[in-house]
């Protein structure tokens, strides 16, 4: 998540282990902060991609739909969720020209995540609630892993002001395409749901659509929460309430996501696995994409044992 305006600093050494919970009755945000309701559709999208796809998808795994699942697993969350909308969109890292990052942008929708411009909206918020003293518990992950889960999956978040929003690019909030995509969202799924069902059946949406999409979900919700509570912490941001944790084995399986504490530091970077051990295939993904004239101008920052300051 973006940081502040200070520079990032390396703590004197690397912390490790649980953050400590606060207490689990606090209020999720004030109101003059905002407001927190239960959003019924989320809910229902989430479940209606969990059941038949933890039930249905076990039964309905063969070879070919495991391998296509897979490969749209890569499409959506590494180019469209993680590339595409969080480096791409959120952060601008690299340039590119409209036709790339409107097919970027579609692949995130095709994740079954959500709309990218309430995505953004969240993420630029909660950057900004970080980013204070005062951080209300909603965003300062100081609950458990049960309260994250109904806070996270089955509320929205109803900013009291726009003044978060300055932290995106100006152009985003009135993007033509991105604007389409949000009021759009949820067809698009289900529009590659009857292509698959036409092409491999009913046992084929259960794992390609909706355990995947359940996967992506509930994988996304786990990364965030363990990634700001868990693992080391190397890298301090001054003035923040929540820098993040680096946890390998989740930065590995969510692209370079799970390298949160350097991606807290380094917004502006690109890479995100910042260590030779720490593998992310998004940063590797872009790289490709670079080769072949596809982006342009990627940011990052060399890293010599610490890194470099924005």
């Amino acid at each position: 998540m973006r940081r502040g305006h200070g520079s990032p600093s390396a703590s004197s050494g690397t912390t490790k282990g649980r953050i400590p919970m606060s207490n689990e009755t606090a209020t999720p945000v004030p109101l003059e902060v905002g407001q927190v309701r239960f959003d019924a559709f989320k809910s229902l999208w989430l479940w209606s991609m969990v059941i038949p796809g933890g039930v249905l998808g076990p039964l309905s795994v063969t070879p070919a739909t495991l391998t296509a699942s897979l490969g749209m697993t890569f499409l959506t969350l590494c180019l469209g969720h993680s590339v595409g909308l969080h480096r791409g969109v959120i952060h601008r890292t690299y340039e590119a020209g409209p036709v790339v990052r409107g097919a970027l942008a579609y692949l995130f929708v095709l994740s079954g995540l959500g709309g990218p411009l309430s995505w953004a909206r969240l993420h630029a918020v909660r950057d900004h609630w970080q980013n204070q003293r005062d951080c209300p518990p909603y965003f300062a992950y100081r609950h458990s892993l049960a309260r994250d889960f109904v806070w996270n999956l089955h509320l929205r978040f109803d900013a009291a002001d726009d003044r978060a929003l300055s932290r995106l690019p100006p152009d985003v909030m009135e993007d033509r395409w991105l604007r389409f995509l949000e009021r759009t969202w949820p067809l698009h799924v289900l529009a590659l749901a009857a292509v698959t069902f036409a092409v491999g059946g009913p046992g084929a949406v259960a794992v390609c659509i909706c355990a995947r999409t359940a996967g992506g979900i509930l994988g996304h919700w786990f990364v965030g929460y363990v990634a700001h509570v868990w693992g080391s912490r190397p890298h301090a941001v001054p003035g923040a309430t929540e820098s993040g944790t680096n946890v390998w084995l989740l930065g590995v399986l969510s692209f370079g996501e799970g390298f949160h504490n350097n991606h807290h530091a380094f917004a502006g970077s690109a890479r995100m696995g910042l260590r030779t051990h720490e593998l992310d295939l998004g940063w590797l993904s872009l790289r490709a994409m670079e080769a072949v004239g596809l982006v342009r101008s990627v940011r990052s920052h060399r890293f010599h044992g610490e890194p470099s300051r924005l």
